[in-house]
């Protein structure tokens, strides 16, 4: 697929997104939208894999006839082996594309009504998974579709028409799921999601992280790697930072994240699914990451990537003191800012041969306390953190403030030291959000590789250094950005000053001129 038909794809997804855009807020058609293209996408994915079954006999799966004896058990057969190869199974009556006919408006020119069907169809892809090892990440999957709102028409037949409409354009819309290199559906996804983060107010930060950042983070713990055995999001959000992961690398053999709010969790899911990774290889979880960790704590994972949420408030209670991730270090991350909490989290999760890279806010680098307590403890008796970047500012759904990226690492062959790298300056600046451009991450990973001095962007810094600094780790104290200002020639400012008092002589006899002839009296 060509760049322009795949900016085609996105803007006619786009635009029938839009279709109930006018019945409801961003985050509402979100996730209508985003639930009906996932259904489409399990219908095409069990309609290919049960034609492949069935090309023998010459059979389509869509026109097996339920009623008869044979078409019983020949769908009986498709749906044992699909849910063993993908976790899930459909009926031919329940395929996407035989419900948008369906909802095809009849003779009378009205939509035929398939709201219950539809309801019952979602319920049936959920119960088809029940007592299987699929049944995790299927459970309650859309929960958040809730066919029976009075945001989609005051009546069920103005609900019925809404999406009969919706599930019509979309199946006009081919997502050529026989080409497994094009992941067509799943970059569109991923802009769907990019625009609705947009749209979405100060909260979108909790379900995406813009694509250029975490394009960084995944080149940071891909580093030198073409094959992870794990990679790990504690925060995953809509789970776009896994996936980003997964394409730096040839191959990623397992998914791990946790999620604290339901709404994402539930799209984290549906977004490995719809990107092609089956159930057997991803283990996201719902819970709140620092108090409920619902990966066991022995678990190592060789990549991790977070964009946690700034300062967030934790318990910070006094019994995580006794809990492996937070006891060597002798104090606990303050209750209103958990950033180093995360931290602790994921360096207790991370593999000897891993890389760690985390999105935070700038004040970790040098709020004391507590937190200036652990940075220390990282520094000094561990040796962890790698590298500090520094990224321009307002570059987050919600926020504009400036942030920066640590990059911690258990066995570091470097010396004893930390590269700061400053690249707040390299960015393009647009309307509402700063950007990254391709050549800007390529000069930071440049930088990154490269472990060097460049005058105004980076420097390598001994661990001496760093404690002379009493552990601060603010960029400006490493990298000298300052420029100084070209020198003042003093002798043409001079000159200028009696050439501009000379015209104000010369003016003033010119309006004492006027007001003589005018018979007024001058102003001065």
């Amino acid at each position: 697929m060509s760049e322009e038909e795949r900016r085609l794809l996105q803007q006619q997804l786009w635009n029938i997104a839009n279709t109930l855009r006018g019945k409801m807020g961003a985050d509402e058609f979100r996730d209508y939208i985003l639930g009906f293209i996932f259904y489409k996408y399990l219908s095409e994915k069990i309609h290919l894999y049960a034609n492949s079954l069935l090309e023998e006999d010459g059979i389509d799966y869509a026109d097996i006839d339920e009623a008869s004896e044979d078409g019983l058990a020949m769908v009986k057969a498709v749906s044992e082996e699909a849910i063993n190869a993908l976790g899930y199974t459909l009926k031919p009556s329940e395929l996407f594309s035989n419900i948008a006919k369906r909802g095809n408006t009849n003779e009378e020119g009205a939509s035929n009504f398939i709201l219950g069907d539809l309801a019952e169809i979602l319920n049936n892809i959920e119960i088809s998974t029940m007592g299987t090892a699929s049944q995790d990440d299927f459970d309650n999957l859309f929960e958040d579709l809730d066919l029976t709102s009075s945001k989609l028409g005051k009546t069920e037949k103005q609900k019925n028409e809404l999406i009969a409409k919706v599930l019509a354009h979309l199946d006009h819309i081919n997502f050529n799921l026989e080409d497994k290199k094009a992941d067509v559906l799943g970059d569109a996804y991923e802009y769907l999601i990019g625009q609705f983060a947009s749209g979405s107010g100060k909260k979108a930060g909790e379900f995406y992280t813009p694509q250029q950042i975490s394009t960084i983070l995944a080149r940071l713990v891909t580093h030198d790697k073409q094959v992870l055995k794990s990679v790990y999001d504690p925060t995953c959000g809509s789970g776009s930072l896994l996936l980003r992961v997964a394409k730096e690398v040839k191959d990623v053999a397992h998914f791990y994240g946790q999620e604290l709010n339901r709404t994402t969790y539930n799209l984290a899911r549906m977004n490995m699914i719809l990107h092609d990774v089956n159930y057997q290889k991803f283990d996201i979880f719902q819970e709140d990451t620092l108090e409920h960790p619902q990966h066991d704590l022995d678990m190592r994972f060789e990549a991790i990537v977070a964009n946690p949420p700034f300062s967030a408030h934790w318990s910070a209670n006094p019994l995580h003191m006794s809990d492996d991730r937070f006891s060597q270090y002798g104090k606990l991350a303050p209750k209103t800012k958990a950033d180093f909490a995360f931290v602790q989290h994921m360096v207790h999760h991370l593999a000897d041969n891993g890389t760690l890279a985390v999105i935070l806010p700038h004040g970790v680098l040098f709020r004391g306390a507590a937190e200036g307590h652990i940075r220390r403890y990282l520094i000094e008796e561990r040796n962890l953190i790698d590298a500090v970047i520094g990224l321009p500012a307002n570059l987050f759904y919600g926020t504009s403030i400036p942030t920066c990226i640590l990059v911690l690492k258990k066995c570091r062959t470097s010396p004893k030291d930390i590269l700061f790298i400053d690249a707040s300056a390299h960015f393009e600046k647009s309307k509402n959000q700063n950007n990254l451009r391709e050549e800007d991450i390529d000069k930071l990973m440049t930088a990154y590789d490269k472990r060097e001095f460049e005058d105004k962007y980076s420097y390598v810094a001994s661990i001496e250094e760093v404690a002379e600094n009493d552990y601060n780790l603010n960029i400006p104290r490493y990298v000298d950005t300052f420029e100084e200002e070209e020198p003042v020639d003093l002798d043409a400012v001079a000159t200028q000053l009696i050439q501009l008092e000379k015209g104000m002589k010369e003016t003033d006899v010119s309006i004492a001129d006027f007001c003589g002839q005018l018979g007024i009296k001058a102003p001065f």
